[in-house]
């Protein structure tokens, strides 16, 4: 399922227009992303939880030639899956 896909089931299950759907979602991504960002955990109950996680520095290796690279410390995104979801995913594995 892609954005315009996922965009028209929500217009349909909430009985709204596309457009009030389109702008419903692009403000829940944009409310998660900011709040992402800041630093706090966004926690959807049964469905999941969005947050920030650390990676420290490393050093790697350029798999061409082998040289050493040494790897910048980054922040994640992580997602956890809630156990609403996860029994869902279960429910219909095949």
């Amino acid at each position: 399922m892609n954005k315009t896909e996922l965009i028209d089931a929500i217009a349909a299950d909430a009985d709204i227009s596309k457009a009030g759907a389109q702008r419903v979602l692009d403000s829940v991504i944009d409310n998660v992303t900011k709040a992402v960002a800041k630093g706090d955990t966004v926690q959807l109950i049964g469905f999941g939880s969005f947050s920030s996680g650390k990676r420290a520095a490393r050093v790697g290796r350029n798999p061409r030639t082998g040289e050493e690279i040494k790897i910048a410390a980054a922040r994640t995104v992580k997602f956890t899956a809630g156990k609403g979801f996860k029994d869902t995913v279960n429910k219909n594995k095949k």
